[in-house]
């Protein structure tokens, strides 16, 4: 693991860990967390572990908590077990799909086109999401932790703003997938779309705000942007690339359908799957694991006023041996 160079969003200090630092950071965590049932084991490697301290500037204390309460919403929300039949009704027409293309970095590709949304429920849409986000963590490859969104804003108007489903789009992000976004880019938003931009800026952590690039299409600037993130000829043409393929949903559906074959192996403990293979670790009875009250993505410094040990309440979980449900999942 190389050094890690994080500035902190609290002073805008720059802190320089070598990779023995980090590391002694990861085992101090990992001994805060404690044994963890085998299914949750496999999400805590060192580096998932590196994402959350990355997240809260390597402080232990706060990456700790955020991790847990990561396990506990997981532990409820189950996103491995979402299914392509549970969320193709919101895929259809092409809203949100895991490109065919890769960045230059090997980041998989999430193009969003919100114009095309096909739901008024919050939570089906959040579920699809969540989907989406598992399914491109799965086909990165083994040396990539990171992805990149491109967001299509052709067709887009102000029907199409949901301050909520922002809101709840970036607490999912920020919360519980920390560290996997490399860069967002906002392909040719309209002029009236930046003040919203400025209502929800309040919503994302000054890192994630940093990550996210207005791009336009009769801009110069903006076509180095993606030539330097993306291989032109594989690049859908909306985005100025030579690839004409565009979204089909019978080929998506097929796509997606191998894929939760790959999710369910490697959750099962089965064949892992190609790409994005997480080491598992040794885990041991579980009998609690104590985690803070809901947290806001937003304020970081809140865990430094919670009680001593900085836990508020204990979660009660299972045996190790967890028996896979095949029920309706439970969506908060």
């Amino acid at each position: 693991m190389s050094a890690g160079l994080n500035k902190s969003p609290s002073n805008g200090l720059e802190k320089l860990l070598t990779s023995d630092e980090q590391q002694a950071k990861i085992n101090e965590l990992r001994r805060l967390l404690g044994p963890v049932p085998d299914k949750l084991s496999i999400y805590c490697s060192d580096a998932s572990i590196s994402r959350y301290l990355l997240a809260r500037n390597w402080n232990v204390k706060k990456a700790s908590k955020m991790l847990k309460d990561s396990l506990k919403w997981r532990l409820e929300y189950k996103p491995e077990e979402i299914r392509w039949e549970e969320v193709a009704h919101e895929a259809e027409t092409g809203k949100i799909y895991r490109s065919t293309s890769i960045g230059k970095h090997g980041r998989t590709v999430l193009v969003m086109r919100p114009s095309r949304q096909n739901s008024k429920s919050t939570k089906g849409q959040i579920k699809y999401l969540v989907y989406c986000m598992e399914n491109a963590i799965l086909n990165l490859p083994p040396d990539q932790e990171q992805m990149v969104w491109l967001i299509d804003f052709e067709g887009f108007n102000l029907s199409n703003i949901s301050v909520k489903l922002t809101r709840e789009t970036a607490h999912v992000l920020q919360d519980h997938y920390p560290e996997r976004l490399g860069v967002a880019i906002l392909y040719n938003p309209p002029k009236f779309f930046e003040p919203f931009f400025k209502v929800v800026k309040p919503f994302l952590e000054p890192k994630t705000y940093k990550k996210v690039k207005f791009v336009y299409s009769d801009d110069l600037n903006s076509k180095k942007i993606m030539e330097e993130l993306f291989d032109m000829d594989q690049l859908e043409s909306a985005f100025g690339g030579n690839d004409d393929t565009g979204f089909n949903i019978n080929r998506y559906a097929e796509r997606m359908g191998e894929d939760d074959k790959r999710m369910a192996s490697f959750w099962t403990r089965g064949n892992p799957p190609s790409a994005a293979t997480q080491p598992a670790l040794t885990s041991a009875p579980l009998d609690s694991i104590n985690t803070g009250s809901d947290s806001d993505a937003s304020d970081i410094e809140k865990t430094d006023n919670s009680p001593s040990q900085g836990l508020e309440s204990e979660v009660e979980f299972p045996d190790q041996n967890m028996p896979e449900t095949d029920g309706s999942k439970n969506v908060t």
